[in-house]
């Protein structure tokens, strides 16, 4: 498994958050298995470099101080509503020969026939996949075959899904994870009723006649 390291500080309780966003770096925090709780920074662009590779399901080693190195996961994160910059992190220690619930993301590859012959939609109910598995083998990702939705009826259920060894979903076997929706019909425009042909030029309109009236 290849190791992903992150050199973090640690962070004084006299430091306030706002002081460490305003010199680009992060405030985080390390916690989990009976570890030490440690106020940390990190600097943002390395972070940000660091979670495009990792996302929230691989192992990330944290170099603190230079002094000590634990293995974690983005636990979670909180970003600034207005610039969508990342606030604030969470690192939670995990141990790599433990076994560990997490999700993965999923990503379609392949070419559905019922889109491509039928004009039809691909739908992706669903983008994550929960699965139970030793902290030293997450999958940073699961790929799906699409090429056997075939028609409308056709889907592709989580038991379709082919995890590594190792790797066991916790989610529903019969959840939708994929279909192809039909195309809506088009509307098809109502005659326009027959307009009466114009009368000839000159022609006088036909006088209609009275009941009982001589031919």
């Amino acid at each position: 498994m290849d190791i992903i390291t992150l050199e973090v500080k640690s962070r004084g309780a006299d430091i306030s958050a706002k002081n460490v966003r305003n010199e680009d770096l992060i405030p985080a925090v390390f916690y989990g298995d009976k570890k030490e709780n440690k106020n940390l920074t990190v600097d943002y662009q390395t972070f940000r470099r660091v979670f495009e590779k990792a996302g929230g399901n691989t192992v990330v080693e944290l170099d603190i101080d230079g002094k000590e190195k634990v293995n974690v996961l983005v636990h979670a994160f909180q970003n600034n509503p207005i610039t969508d910059r990342f606030s604030h992190i969470d690192f939670k220690f995990v141990d790599l020969n433990k076994e560990i619930t997490t999700e993965v993301p999923l990503i379609a590859v392949g070419e559905a026939k019922a889109v491509r012959e039928f004009g039809g939609t691909l739908m992706q109910s669903r983008d994550t996949v929960t699965v139970k598995c030793m902290a030293r083998i997450i999958p940073h990702s699961i790929e799906f075959d699409i090429s056997g939705l075939e028609d409308f009826h056709s889907v592709v259920h989580v038991s379709d899904l082919k995890l590594p060894e190792g790797v066991v979903a916790v989610d529903d076997l019969e959840l939708t994870v994929a279909s192809v929706v039909a195309p809506r019909a088009e509307e098809v425009e109502a005659p326009k009723p027959a307009e009466a042909a114009p009368a000839a030029e000159g022609a006088k309109p036909e006088e209609k006649k009275e009941d009982g009236a001589k031919a």
